[in-house]
C-alpha cells in the first residue's frame, strides 16, 4: 500500500514540476515584451512562416469542412423536415467552434511541430550557446518573436478559415442542395452576431500563443540527440493540440455560458 502510494505521490509532484517550469517559462516570455533589445527581423519571419504560408493548408481545411458540415447538417435536418436551416448552422458552426479549432490543430501540426525541431535542433548543435555567448538571450531571440507573431496573425488566419469555410458550405448548399444564393447570403448575414466573430477571433489568438509557446517550450528543453529532437516535435504537438482543445472550452464556456 505504501508502495502504491508513494509511486502515485511521485507522479503528482513530477507533474506538478512539469507545470511549475512551464509556468516560470511563459512568465520569462511575457517578460522579455516589454524590455529590449528587439528583433523585428526574426519577428518579421516568424509572421510570414506562421502566417502567409499557413494559408494554403488552413483554406483547404476549412473549405472541405464547410461542406462537409452543409451535407451533414442537411441529412440530418431533412430527418425533422429542418433543411433550411442549413446556412444558420454552417455560419455559427464554422465561427463559434470548427474555423478557430481547426485552424488551431493545424497550426500546432504545421507550425508547432516546426518550432520544436528547429530550436531543439538548435539545442544540439549548440547553436543557443552560441547565442549566449554573443550575449544574445535565447529567449528574446528565438522564443518571443514566434509566440507574439503567432499571437498577433493567429486571429487573421482564423477570420480567413471562417470566411472560407462558409463559403464551402454555400458551394455545397447552392450547387448541390438546391439553395437560392441570394437567400443563403441573407439568412448567413442574419443569423451571426459580433459576439459569434469576436469569440472566434479571441480564440484565434489564445490557440497561436499556445501553439508557437509550446513548440518553444519543448524545443528549449529537449533532449540531445536525435531521439531528442524527436520526442520534443512530438510532445509539442500533442501537448499543444490538448492544451488548445482544453482552451476551447475554457473560452466556450467564457463566452457563452450566460
Amino acid at each position: 500500500m505504501i508502495r502504491a502510494l508513494a509511486s502515485v505521490g511521485a507522479g503528482v509532484l513530477a507533474l506538478l514540476a512539469v507545470v511549475g517550469r512551464f509556468a516560470i517559462f511563459t512568465g520569462q516570455t511575457i517578460s522579455h515584451l516589454f524590455r529590449p533589445p528587439f528583433y523585428p527581423r526574426e519577428f518579421g519571419v516568424a509572421l510570414m512562416q506562421i502566417g502567409y504560408f499557413s494559408l494554403p493548408v488552413v483554406g483547404l481545411t476549412a473549405l472541405f469542412t464547410g461542406g462537409a458540415l452543409a451535407l451533414q447538417i442537411y441529412a440530418g435536418g431533412a430527418r425533422f423536415s429542418a433543411e433550411a436551416v442549413v446556412p444558420q448552422i454552417v455560419a455559427i458552426g464554422m465561427v463559434r467552434e470548427l474555423g478557430p479549432v481547426l485552424v488551431g490543430l493545424m497550426i500546432a501540426a504545421r507550425v508547432t511541430s516546426s518550432i520544436a525541431a528547429e530550436i531543439a535542433t538548435m539545442k544540439v548543435t549548440e547553436q543557443i550557446d552560441a547565442l549566449v555567448t554573443l550575449s544574445t538571450h535565447p529567449m528574446k531571440y528565438l522564443t518571443l518573436p514566434r509566440v507574439l507573431a503567432a499571437t498577433l496573425v493567429m486571429p487573421v488566419l482564423v477570420g480567413v478559415g471562417d470566411v472560407i469555410g462558409i463559403f464551402g458550405g454555400f458551394l455545397v448548399g447552392t450547387e448541390r442542395l438546391g439553395f437560392n444564393a441570394a437567400t443563403y447570403l441573407k439568412n448567413t448575414a442574419d443569423f451571426l452576431e459580433p459576439l459569434d466573430v469576436i469569440s472566434s477571433l479571441s480564440k484565434g489568438a489564445v490557440f497561436g500563443f499556445i501553439a508557437a509557446l509550446m513548440g518553444c517550450y519543448f524545443g528549449m528543453n529537449s533532449a540531445r540527440g536525435a531521439m531528442g529532437v524527436g520526442r520534443a516535435t512530438k510532445g509539442s504537438v500533442v501537448a499543444a493540440a490538448v492544451l488548445i482543445l482544453a482552451a476551447n472550452f475554457l473560452l466556450t464556456e467564457a463566452f457563452f455560458s450566460a
